[in-house]
């Protein structure tokens, strides 16, 4: 079964199940299949200039050896500068850590490498020294503003782990993960030395999904991030009703706190999912712009196996 819960990030998606590794690499092929396709796409800012913008896929795979592999892609767009961050990575992930009487206890260890570039459209900028007190600003005027490096390429790192109670039957089954990103700090070549390093982002998250019937449950959960002295909190629950045997409904919200409210709705059907969700602005920046929020849509495709394997059957801790 395919669950999955909105959870909002400031520069990422408040779908992040769709994109499990930027939260955590271990999260690696957490589903019940064979492989995974997923894209996504969110705006925000949309009221002020030109909105931003950012494109995500993903594709993972699960194996009978203890290994999952993925590969994602990300493509973020932001202002009239022309200013876009993208990232590349592949993941791998060991799912052969098992305990319990039945070995529904997991435990399961991510790596994640690729690159991380991020560039300027100078044609697109304008500088103070454009600007005439008498007509304003002059694109066709020249700028003395020497800017010697439009984009940087450098190579990232991370890991992460996550444990799951995958015990079927049960009233509450746990979850709960931690990863740390850009364990190599790569250099930022748009800093003002061009030797500053990336801060490294610490992420824990963890939830219990609660099987209220045979048709419904609810998963709280909760999420921290941490890179450098930048932190985001975030709670919420979402639910899941089967309507049928091939189609489940998911509502839910999170509240990322001191910034947006951020209600989801999804379903599914045989393979495919769609989620949409919503961020409202609830910080004082949001009055500022006039309310301006953001909107998120995701699509994925899972090639199921064909045969269920019991002990997943009832969770899929990628929430």
């Amino acid at each position: 079964m395919y669950h999955a819960i909105p959870v909002s990030g400031r520069s990422t998606f408040s779908q992040y199940y769709v994109y499990p590794s930027w939260l955590n690499p271990a999260l690696t092929g957490a589903f019940d299949g064979q492989y995974r396709v997923s894209g996504i796409y969110r705006n925000q800012w949309g009221n002020i200039s030109t909105p931003f913008t950012t494109y995500g896929a993903t594709a993972e795979l699960t194996t009978e050896k203890n290994i999952n592999i993925g590969a994602s892609a990300l493509r973020q767009t932001a202002g009239d500068g022309g200013y876009s961050y993208t990232t590349a990575y592949g993941n791998i992930a060991y799912t052969g850590v098992k305990f319990g009487k039945a070995q529904t206890h997991r435990v399961v260890f991510g790596l994640q490498a690729g690159i991380i570039q991020r560039r300027f459209d100078r044609t697109k900028m304008t500088f103070g020294d454009q600007w005439n007190p008498v007509f304003g600003y002059n694109p066709g005027s020249p700028s003395s503003e020497i800017l010697s490096r439009p984009s940087a390429t450098a190579f990232d790192m991370g890991a992460g782990v996550l444990y799951y109670d995958a015990t079927p039957g049960k009233k509450a089954n746990v979850y709960a993960g931690f990863s740390a990103s850009h364990l190599t700090k790569p250099e930022d070549k748009f800093s003002a030395s061009g030797s500053e390093k990336f801060p490294m982002r610490y992420t824990a998250h963890a939830g219990i999904r609660f099987s209220l019937s045979d048709r419904f449950s609810l998963t709280p959960n909760f999420l921290y991030l941490k890179q450098g002295t930048a932190t985001e909190k975030m709670a919420g629950a979402y639910g899941q009703y089967k309507a049928t045997p091939e189609v489940n409904l998911l509502i839910g919200a999170n509240y990322r706190f001191e910034d947006a409210v951020s209600p989801f709705f999804g379903f599914t059907y045989k393979n495919m999912m769609l989620g949409a969700s919503y961020d409202i602005n609830t910080s004082d920046l949001g009055k500022l712009v006039n309310g301006s929020n953001s909107f998120e849509i995701s699509l994925s495709f899972i090639g199921k196996k064909s045969a269920k394997t019991p002990e997943v059957e009832f969770v899929c801790p990628r929430l």
